[in-house]
């Protein structure tokens, strides 16, 4: 018997790969289904805006259907819908892959990140970015080591795009949806956007909630915070499954207040928090697009994230046809879902686009990932088809990145690990005297004063990190701590930990320079300073053009001249760059003194507040 050629197809790549979950989607299906994806994005995103941050203490009124509220009038002013965070990234994602392929690599990703994105961005995101503009590449820039905010929100609302182009194909979009996490975030922090990529995946074939949400649980690990959270969440429905406020307290009680790993975040913003709120809105919603879409503003706290999320994987199960059509054209004149614009508000040279445009351009990557990655585009009577494996894994490009700049002291222990996905590395460098190399480890003894560079290589990728290695830190040493007020304990400044805890120091009302050092009673020879700067408040807490500065033997305050700074600081004074928690080192002319301070102005960027200024630093060594 002759196999027709879909079914000839099918049994390619099941003998192909024995482990294979073979599956079909017509490209006019998947087309549909992106469509009520995107728009239910934009839906949820501007639908949600007005709700954002409003039930806090409270859940919203059991009053639906909301309405848009006044974030409508945003897309009134622009003519149609208008980049927002639960958008813009993606979309920009979207470019990288049209420009590097279907699977851009985490360096790509890094530089449109530092392009792109200028202000208007939050919590986990923004300290990324800070450690961008600071030497720092993912994985590491969302690092619990190095990204204290890394259990908060931000992955489950930027990543959806690798799930939606990945249809059907389910392994592939979660570990896609991993990797991608760990540019913002780190540990179950990611976890409630494997749930969500599990369940865009699968919801191209798959319509009934509840059984997504058993395929997001089985994306989790088998002993992960966020499965349990689901868990939890599901007895609380089935113990009032007519009452959603009173599963709300339940878990506003259990989750909405600080926890234990939150040293520097905002509670509302928290991870967990908002992706549970997200399953209740999911299971006393019951697919109904519209009571999903209240519930996931109603539940609170980021509301606008749960409400692009859930109404753009309601926009997946039923189609855009299903999408509510005073939902679709919320403004009187509008002949297209959202007269057709897209239009760029919040990021630096992100082009206006056409939506349809986008969802097409959607639907390309989806058909080239699925082409790309052990499935196929075939025509059968006339019709196109896709033919994916729910099982085909995602394995990370290719590539070796370093890590930040070192910062040492003579006597201390050196281990410095790139990242790698080449199955092997080797050395382009020379290490010093008793260093040794272990895969893309290098690890040894800091016995020797100076600046080293090592690196590595794999293929046609090489990659370098500078290591300074100082003579004995003198802080220990010095008779006193200078600060600019002189009633307060500094001596974390010279703990020994980068990390914690961090010394701040804020000024009211205007602008004033801080500064922060040490004196001798007898002189000695410096020539190198490291500072490490806290974590800083929303709206202040960063240093502004520092300066090192000496005493003379005449007692008056001198600049040190030769000055240089690694990292470079940031470039004005945005709030949207100033880093948290990390170290710059201070070379120059090397002086003899009894005392030498840091001395800046102190940052700040008041907006919708008493005007406050203010610095903050956990280390500061003198060598």
């Amino acid at each position: 018997m002759r196999l027709r050629a879909p079914v000839l197809m099918l049994v390619l790549l099941t003998s192909c790969a024995p482990e294979a979950e073979v599956r079909s989607l017509s490209v006019a299906k998947y087309e549909d289904k992106v469509a009520g994806f995107w728009l239910g994005q934009l839906i949820g995103n501007i639908y949600g805006l007005s709700h954002e941050f409003q039930y806090l203490d409270e859940p919203g009124p059991d009053a639906f259907p909301y309405g848009f509220g006044a974030a409508l009038d945003r897309a009134i002013e622009v003519d149609g819908a208008f980049s927002d965070d639960d958008t813009d990234l993606e979309y920009m994602y979207l470019l990288e892959m049209e420009e590097h392929g279907i699977e851009p690599t985490y360096a790509q990703l890094r530089d449109a990140w530092m392009y792109h994105i200028r202000d208007r961005i939050w919590a986990a995101n923004r300290v990324s970015l800070t450690l961008m503009h600071h030497g720092y590449y993912p994985p590491a820039t969302g690092a619990k080591e190095n990204n204290p905010r890394w259990f908060e929100i931000d992955p489950q609302l930027i990543n959806e795009i690798w799930a939606v182009t990945a249809p059907g194909m389910t392994r592939y979009a979660v570990d896609k949806t991993a990797w991608a996490a760990r540019i913002t975030n780190d540990d179950f922090g990611i976890e409630p956007a494997l749930f969500y990529a599990a369940m865009i995946s699968e919801a191209f074939f798959e319509s009934d909630v509840r059984a997504l949400m058993d395929v997001g649980k089985d994306a989790l690990p088998e002993n992960g915070r966020f499965r349990g959270v689901v868990e939890e969440m599901e007895v609380l429905y089935a113990a009032h499954p007519d009452d959603w406020q009173a599963a709300r307290a339940v878990l506003a009680e259990r989750y909405g207040g600080r926890q234990p790993y939150n040293e520097y975040g905002w509670e509302p913003i928290d991870a967990t928090l908002n992706g549970a709120a997200a399953v209740l809105a999911l299971l006393y919603g019951e697919g109904d697009i519209q009571r999903t879409l209240d519930l996931a503003c109603a539940m609170g706290w980021d509301a606008d994230n749960q409400a692009a999320t859930l109404t753009g994987l309601m926009g997946i199960i039923h189609g855009a046809d299903a999408l509510p059509l005073e939902l679709l054209y919320p403004v009187e004149g509008w002949e297209k879902p959202f007269n057709d614009r897209y239009v760029n508000v919040s990021r630096y040279d992100l082009p206006d686009a056409s939506i349809q445009d986008q969802i097409e351009r959607l639907v390309t990557q989806g058909k080239a990932v699925v082409a790309q990655v052990g499935g196929a585009v075939i025509r059968m009577d006339g019709e196109e088809m896709l033919l994916m494996d729910r099982l085909e894994p995602f394995l990370a490009p290719k590539e070796v990145l370093p890590p930040p700049a070192q910062f040492l002291t003579i006597g201390d222990s050196v281990d410095i690990d790139f990242y790698s996905t080449h199955d092997e590395v080797s050395l382009a460098s020379s290490l010093p005297e008793g260093w040794y190399r272990e895969g893309s480890r290098v690890a040894g003894l800091a016995a020797e004063a100076g600046r080293f560079e090592i690196a590595m290589s794999a293929g046609s990728d090489t990659a370098s990190v500078v290591i300074h290695i100082l003579p004995r830190n003198r802080a220990p040493e010095a008779s006193g701590i200078l600060h600019h007020t002189s009633r307060q304990d500094l001596s974390v400044l010279r703990d020994g930990s980068r990390l914690a805890p961090a010394f701040y120091s804020s000024t009211a009302d205007a602008p004033a320079k801080h500064w922060y050092g040490y004196e001798w009673e007898e002189p000695v020879d410096v020539s190198a300073v490291t500072f490490t700067v806290g974590f800083p408040r929303e709206e202040w807490g960063w240093f502004l053009d520092p300066v090192l500065e000496y005493r003379t033997t005449a007692g008056q305050w001198t600049a040190v001249s030769g000055l240089q700074l690694s990292p470079d600081t940031p470039a004005g004074t945005t709030k949207y760059l100033q880093p948290g928690l990390v170290t710059y080192l201070a070379s120059f002319d090397p002086v003899r003194t009894t005392a030498l301070r840091l001395i800046g102005w102190a940052g700040g960027h008041p907006v919708d507040a008493p005007p406050e200024y203010g610095t903050t630093l956990t280390e500061l060594t003198i060598h």
